[in-house]
């Protein structure tokens, strides 16, 4: 796997939005997640973050943790997720794709490694590869990039269980 994409609201968060006074959105990103992004960087898988909403506060995430491809208020996340393929010049096979819910399965679809989180809804638990033992926002982007550091380390397929 070369290239990580995660969804936002529902993966890197447990889904919830917190609308403050003044318009402000706040959301809550797990600490365990971020470490685990900064060990893929240092790995050299790159990671992109593909979400349907737009805010203030993934993008100061993003730029926390170094992500660079940042897609904010897609719509179409499937047009996302070509873009990316071509800027790394990279097939299917060698994405790895997050999601949580339907919004995510046309690019989720294509993804050479599929993955939902625990609490990811049932058409997506359905076509996935792996499903999280954590929910999102609570550990799973951390369980992923773990498994596939150590599917890297050993350069051989790892054995995906579905649930």
């Amino acid at each position: 796997m070369k290239l990580l994409i995660l969804d936002v609201d529902g993966v890197l968060t447990g889904g919830e939005i917190i609308h403050g006074s003044g318009g402000m959105e706040l959301k809550h990103f797990c600490t365990r997640d971020g470490m685990a992004i900064a060990q893929a960087h240092r790995a050299g898988l790159a990671v992109a973050f593909i979400t349907g909403r737009a805010s203030e506060a993934v993008m100061a995430r993003a730029a926390e943790l170094g992500v660079k491809d940042l897609f904010q208020g897609c719509a179409d996340k499937l047009e996302a997720y070509r873009s990316l393929l071509k800027k790394y010049n990279l097939g299917d096979d060698q994405v790895t794709f997050v999601g949580d819910d339907l919004v995510d399965l046309p690019a989720m679809s294509r993804a050479g490694l599929k993955v939902a989180v625990a609490n990811a809804s049932g058409e997506l638990k359905a076509v996935a590869d792996y499903v999280t033992i954590a929910s999102g926002g609570r550990g799973a982007v951390r369980e992923i990039v773990d498994f596939l550091l150590g599917w890297k380390e050993r350069e051989e397929p790892a054995t995906v269980e579905r649930e």
